[in-house]
């Protein structure tokens, strides 16, 4: 039997929690949820926000404590400074892979990156593994899996695309539709505090489902993965 790759609870999750879900015409938390179901996810799908108990008919919990199951992977659609405490929720609750949508971290000043430093310390502590944050998400099409703010959904197909710009990934999947190009994952590693691009080119290599890996690459953190990666 193949083994289990560490990041799969972030790239294959069988249940997913949206934080911030939201009904509210235009916000991050709505178009979150909407592309969740829109894509079709195969897993179990849970929203988080205190104030609701349904988010377009999906089950809405106060916390993700107090979902009746381990999430595989929680998506985080809050303002900055909401984010460490909520971090620390999801160890608790034995979530694994997070991805942090939010802005407002070190990009934003002093404040920001002590919120950043905060949010990675609590994370590696529980053991958690981030993406982002400031980032798009995650979309694999095969899996139904739209954990992103992207408009619209994007075709199966064998390219990844790895990219540090939200901007350009939007970009690439705008001309992709109409297109018909495919894609196997599409990852938007944003501020990459956490996970960079060794690790995600690490995880791709393994994929069945990636025959090529498209980086747009801004900076790495760690180069020597990085290079070890490229070369397989």
């Amino acid at each position: 039997m193949k083994e289990r790759h560490y990041l799969t609870p972030l790239f294959e999750p069988r249940s997913v929690g949206i934080i911030g879900a939201s009904e509210r015409e235009g916000s991050i938390g709505a178009v979150l949820v909407r592309n969740m179901l829109d894509a079709g996810f195969k897993g179990r799908l849970f929203a988080i926000n205190p104030k609701r108990e349904t988010v377009f008919d999906v089950p809405c919990f106060r916390s993700v404590e107090d979902i009746p199951q381990r999430l595989d992977l929680a998506v985080i659609a809050t303002p900055a400074s909401t984010v460490p405490a909520i971090v620390d929720a999801c160890g608790h609750a034995g979530t694994k892979a997070i991805v942090i949508l939010s802005a407002g971290f070190s990009e934003a000043g002093p404040r920001g990156a002590a919120l950043e430093r905060a949010v990675l310390e609590t994370a590696r502590r529980h053991r958690i593994r981030i993406l982002g944050p400031n980032c798009l998400g995650i979309i694999r099409p095969d899996l139904g899996l739209n954990a992103s703010f992207a408009q619209g959904h994007a075709h199966k197909g064998s390219i990844a695309l790895v990219s540090q710009s939200g901007a350009l990934c939007t970009a690439i999947l705008d001309w992709a539709k109409p297109n018909n190009v495919g894609f196997s994952n599409v990852i938007s590693l944003g501020a990459s505090s956490d996970i960079d691009f060794g690790e995600v080119v690490e995880y791709l290599m393994s994929d069945p489902r990636t025959e090529s890996i498209f980086l747009y690459v801004e900076g790495v953190r760690d180069a020597r993965r990085f290079m070890s990666a490229l070369r397989g």
